[in-house]
């Protein structure tokens, strides 16, 4: 029985544990550095509608449409 027991707890671990993954994977994940490459503003074309990305001199993220 004790068995049991311990198998039950596992699974009560595991579904969590796996939620947990496949919400990570299902967003994708760009490094800032990466989509600046060396530039402190890009614009994002979206849905027709231009917005700017611009990283400050505090290193924080501004977007504006």
């Amino acid at each position: 029985m004790s068995q049991t027991i311990r198998r039950e707890t596992q699974v009560e671990k595991n579904p969590v544990s796996s939620i947990t993954k496949s919400v990570a994977s299902a967003v994708t994940r760009i490094k800032s550095q990466d989509l600046f490459k060396q530039m402190r503003e890009l614009e994002i074309d979206h849905g027709g509608r231009i917005y700017k990305l611009r990283l400050t001199q505090l290193n924080k993220l501004i977007l504006t449409a």
